[in-house]
């Protein structure tokens, strides 16, 4: 019977062996910063995440030969015993702790036949590309090494069978060189998780927050698989599900490299048809939606949108959507996020410094600091079928990789 999710054997590092082993995510460093992240690492998981790096540094990321070192990295770990395999099926807490921001989770499969039926719902469009990246990844190391990031609607009952597992030792206590701690629990005790999987499977819907690509990549090599009549282990992939409310959503701020003919002065009156334009003697951190900072060259602005012009839409009622509609397209002629060079995006976690180091660089004419994208809006907008704009939510803390992986039998 297909369930929402179930429990799996985890790979995970050796006893003692967690500190070595856990890595940022494969999506957030390049091949250089992974390069000199896993120097004199030789159990980093950046060996299997960005094989890359132990290759000659001109080589192409997509190269077949990228994708059969990351296997043989991962024989390599398994041979060596830095990596062991649970004997039995089992769930793990995972719990991140960033300053006093606490979220504890599951790590779990979750159900490929969910996600193709919309019960594991999307919010995003993913890219080609990417897609056949993440394929390529898990055909040839048979694994998922990098966890989707899945969230579930308020359950008392879930919160408290996660934390029933979390209560005692962590099978693993990272601290990143960033300073989050990541830690692991596991449940192989059949009564609890047969009670995890008939609480989840209750539940109507789940959501990725981040993964796209991933559960994307996932589902197509299930298709690939049962079609060629292999094991359907492929049919459920690696996911860390969370629930909604403890999850954080940063800003996801725009910065943009010309004003489109326009001067300062003229960008701002046209403003001033849509919002009420105030300047403001300190950087703005928008307080509520509808409000945006903006940083000029040695200034910044509070932008608060005309209340007429909201919308209940929910895409279209989104702060990065209302910048788009009226900011973005109609005065500085953006109107395509994903390929316009014109635009960048910065993640809130770097904080509103970065806005203004990237403006008065004069890489950039202008920046607007963004009211963060809200857990009940990202779930109305996958509720409705609909996708958010791109770059429209940046999740803190981020999961480790490594730290528990699927094979894939």
């Amino acid at each position: 019977m297909t369930t929402l999710i179930k429990p799996f054997r985890g790979l995970r590092p050796a006893p003692g062996r967690a500190g070595e082993i856990a890595a940022p995510p494969y999506d957030v460093l390049s091949s250089e910063e992974a390069r000199v992240r896993g120097d004199g690492k030789p159990w980093s998981f950046l060996h299997i995440s960005k094989p890359e790096i132990d290759l000659p540094p001109d080589t192409d990321p997509y190269d077949p030969a990228v994708y059969a070192k990351a296997a043989e990295n991962l024989a390599r770990m398994t041979g060596e015993g830095v990596l062991t395999r649970d004997d039995t099926p089992c769930y793990y807490a995972y719990r991140l702790t960033m300053g006093s921001h606490v979220q504890t989770g599951l790590v779990a499969s979750a159900s490929v036949s969910c996600y193709d039926a919309n019960r594991i719902r999307k919010h995003e469009f993913t890219r080609p590309d990417k897609e056949d990246d993440r394929v390529r990844q898990i055909e040839a190391t048979n694994a998922q090494t990098g966890p989707v990031l899945l969230a579930y609607p308020a359950s008392a009952a879930a919160d408290a069978l996660i934390a029933e597992i979390s209560a005692g030792e962590p099978a693993a206590d990272v601290t990143a060189d960033d300073g989050i701690r990541h830690q692991i629990w596991v449940c192989n005790d059949a009564a609890k998780t047969e009670a995890i999987t008939r609480c989840f499977d209750g539940m109507e819907s789940l959501y990725i927050a981040d993964g796209h690509h991933r559960s994307a990549a996932a589902s197509r090599v299930a298709a690939s698989r049962r079609q060629e009549g292999c094991a359907l282990s492929s049919d459920y992939f690696l996911a860390v599900i969370f629930p909604h409310h403890q999850m954080k959503i940063y800003d996801y701020n725009r910065v943009v490299k010309d004003l489109n003919g326009l001067t300062a002065d003229e960008f701002l009156k046209r403003l001033e048809e849509k919002f009420l334009v105030s300047p403001a003697c300190d950087a703005v951190k928008p307080a509520c939606p509808g409000e945006v900072g903006l940083y000029l060259p040695g200034r910044w602005y509070r932008l608060n949108l005309d209340p007429k012009l909201f919308s209940k839409d929910p895409v279209a009622g989104l702060d990065v959507s209302l910048l788009s509609d009226h900011v973005l397209g109609p005065i500085l002629g953006i109107t395509d996020l994903r390929r316009d060079k014109r635009i960048d995006f910065v993640g809130g976690v770097r904080g509103l410094v970065e806005l203004e180091k990237r403006v008065n660089s004069g890489e950039m004419a202008a920046a607007f600091a963004m009211y963060p994208t809200r857990m009940d809006h990202l779930m109305a907008v996958a509720d409705s079928n609909n996708v958010m704009p791109p770059k429209s939510t940046w999740f803190e803390p981020k999961l480790a990789d490594g730290l528990v992986s699927h094979v894939l039998d």
